[in-house]
């Protein structure tokens, strides 16, 4: 069970599904980009919801405007107990080079929260969006409740970029604790 490699830290067989427990991880990271090394863990989140964006591929245009998106609009999921998980199959190495990288030759710079790497696909594969060759993830978007539960996924193929008003939409009837009708906004009553 290696940490070092980016690896999940929970067996294979454990399949992500909305209104279980989250798969278990622990994951090289860019907490620390100085040194990376400090892992992320699922633990690490318990408390606050947690928001993991998992992308095909460091140092690609749609991955790009995805991870530099979510990070522009941090501190609105700051402000609803929320953070931010990147996560590719590239290394933390990787992830490091691309956000040092100037953005006029493909970088995206700083960001406000970490990207992970699950270089060996595990956690992807948990989660079921791994493609197994060439060990890239589909661009999954998955929250996590602050008891560590799955209460959201979504999938696109890796051509589609997330929308973070609509991931800020849904995050927030989530948090509003009722039954949320087609089309409702914060501010919207429950049904």
């Amino acid at each position: 069970m290696s940490t070092a490699t980016g690896t999940a830290t929970e067996n294979t067989a454990v399949i992500a599904k909305v209104g279980t427990p989250a798969p278990d991880f622990n994951m090289a990271s860019t907490k620390n980009i100085e040194t990376l090394g400090e892992n992320v863990r699922l633990s690490d989140y318990k408390g606050k919801w947690l928001i993991m964006l998992f992308y095909p591929l460091d140092f690609t245009g749609v991955c790009s405007t995805d991870l530099t998106h979510f990070s522009a609009r941090f501190d609105e999921f700051s402000s609803l107990n929320t953070e931010v998980l990147g996560v590719s199959t590239d290394s933390a190495h990787s992830h490091r080079a691309w956000l040092r990288m100037p953005k006029e030759l493909n970088g995206i710079g700083e960001i406000k929260f970490p990207i992970a790497s699950d270089a060996g696909g595990k956690l992807s594969r948990q989660y079921n969006i791994l493609i197994e060759e060439p060990n890239i993830s589909l661009r999954g978007l998955f929250i996590i409740d602050p008891e560590g539960v799955l209460q959201h996924a979504s999938v696109n193929t890796p051509a589609i970029g997330r929308s973070v008003d609509e991931t800020l939409r849904i995050l927030q009837a989530l948090q509003s604790g009722g039954f949320c009708a087609a089309d409702w906004k914060p501010g919207d009553k429950n049904l």
